[in-house]
């Protein structure tokens, strides 16, 4: 099977490895190599449009929403890459190591929800990619959006997606370190072209907002990271176990923090010029008002790679999850089934949906619940866990070593499903409000919070599953020195 060398440079340019254990001898990757990767993860538009979200919605002024943007990267991507570490010790995808805490069948459940999940981040950022095409369009060419033109836009977003993420990790590395590059000179072009033109007495002269709108502010913002944070493992599983964990956090702190500050700000800022702008349905156009065509069309563009990047390593991702859930399929034909969902939910958002923004906070929302009761359980579990059992991660029968009690490890799915109950019972959307929602948690858009917290108490505090692991490990170990 081909895989990556000890320097780290691919044999091939396809990545075939799937939910196997990289061994130690084919990791070459370096922790430096997580910056590019972060950047990549967060070069979307959208973070301008939640930006102006913050002065609109939130009442925020400029201050508070710059509190906003260094507060939600450091939080949300702090638990990324504290959950990342996980990935150099086991050496693979996240939710393959997570069989370890959940058992065999037992991680089918959160398995199946964050896959699902991924249908919707995956559809946001499709639409975003085929609404700046169509913008391209409209300002090189005055070709005006129709729904064929929806179609084929989605189509050739997606598409380009698919291949993408189908080439593996070291296509993603090469397209982020690129787009990094290219996405920091543009951003710096939009970001002089604002200094110059903005009234910034207005934008100064804006009263403060309410602290709780600014904490909920930095939760929407982090529901993005949130996301995230079970696919870290999957970026940090080629890395030697001897690369710093410090280093891996800063690394993806700051890989994601160098983008959402100054895009948040610059939305921000340009919702003074355009208070219209979080309310519109097409969440991109805007650009091309604000800007002269000569700086709009090229940093759209660039964008643009920006968000197919994003989608391709979440599907990239989604691909090992799905082979979690036993589809036993390569992970480049697994990612399909993700594309072609995008290709479907994306039509009817675009089409059907009369509100994309307000469409798109519920859905962070409700994705940030989803995936904080899996956090607590899982970080809880590495802080008491050093090391994997490769050979066991990929036996799904009885003689797993995590095969537990009937496949299930019941105290970390108790926990993960009274933690998922106590996140939606403080959550509201525009499509659902639990019954908590009015209380100071709820009103500050800290559901997610809840869930953490419920999910690594409750975790913590029941009996922890006899070390069955350990005892297997050895006797395999013992079998094979008996055999030689």
């Amino acid at each position: 099977m081909p895989a990556e060398p000890a320097d780290g440079a691919a044999e091939t340019a396809i990545e075939t490895r799937g939910l196997e254990p990289v061994p130690d001898s084919e990791r070459g990757g370096r922790v430096r190599e997580l910056v590019p990767t972060w950047v990549a993860a967060n070069i979307s538009v959208l973070l301008l449009t939640m930006g102006a979200g913050l002065v609109i919605f939130n009442k925020l002024n400029i201050w508070q929403v710059l509190v906003v943007a260094v507060a939600a990267p450091v939080v949300s991507y702090g638990i990324v890459g504290l959950i990342s570490i996980a990935g150099k010790r086991g050496g693979a995808p996240g939710m393959a190591l997570s069989r370890a805490v959940f058992g065999q069948r037992g991680n089918l459940f959160p398995g199946a929800l964050i896959w699902v999940a991924r249908w919707g981040w995956e559809t946001i950022n499709a639409v975003s990619g085929a609404y700046a095409v169509l913008t391209v369009l409209d300002l090189l060419f005055g070709v005006r959006s129709s729904t064929p033109l929806i179609v084929v836009t989605l189509l050739f977003f997606v598409g380009c997606t698919f291949v993408v993420s189908g080439l593996g990790i070291n296509a993603l590395r090469v397209c982020s370190t690129w787009s990094t590059y290219l996405f920091g000179a543009f951003s710096v072009l939009v970001l002089g072209y604002l200094v110059f033109t903005t009234d910034w007495s207005a934008v100064f002269g804006k009263p403060a907002g309410s602290s709780a709108m600014m904490i909920a502010g930095i939760g929407t913002i982090a529901a993005g990271g949130i996301s995230w944070v079970p696919s870290g493992p999957d970026f940090t599983r080629y890395l030697p176990r001897t690369a710093s964990s410090k280093g891996m956090v800063g690394a993806t702190i700051g890989g994601a923090g160098v983008v959402v500050l100054p895009m948040v700000l610059m939305g921000a800022v340009m919702a003074v010029g355009t208070p219209d702008l979080a309310t519109a349905q097409d969440p991109v156009s805007f650009i091309g008002e604000l800007l002269p065509t000569w700086i709009a069309v090229p940093y759209l563009l660039v964008a643009l790679v920006g968000m197919l990047l994003i989608n391709s390593m979440s599907m990239y991702s989604a691909g090992f999850t799905a082979q979690t859930l036993g589809i036993k399929v390569p992970r480049a034909a697994a990612v399909s089934v993700n594309a072609v969902i995008s290709l479907v939910f994306g039509f009817l958002l675009m089409v059907v949906a009369t509100s994309f923004f307000g469409s798109f906070i519920s859905f962070l929302t409700l994705l940030a619940v989803a995936f904080s009761a899996w956090i607590g359980v899982f970080g809880v579990d590495m802080l008491r866990r050093t090391a994997y059992d490769g050979p066991a991660l990929l036996d799904t029968t009885r003689t797993s070593a995590y095969w537990y009690k009937g496949g299930f490890a019941w105290q970390a799915m108790t926990a993960w499903a009274l933690a998922l109950v106590v996140g939606l019972l403080f959550t509201k959307v525009d499509w659902f409000a639990g019954p908590l929602a009015s209380t100071w948690i709820g009103e500050n858009g800290l559901g997610w919070a809840a869930g953490i917290l419920t999910s690594a108490v409750l975790y913590a505090v029941l009996p922890r599953t006899a070390p069955v692991e350990q005892a297997a490990a050895g006797e395999r170990e013992l079998a094979g020195s008996l055999s030689i």
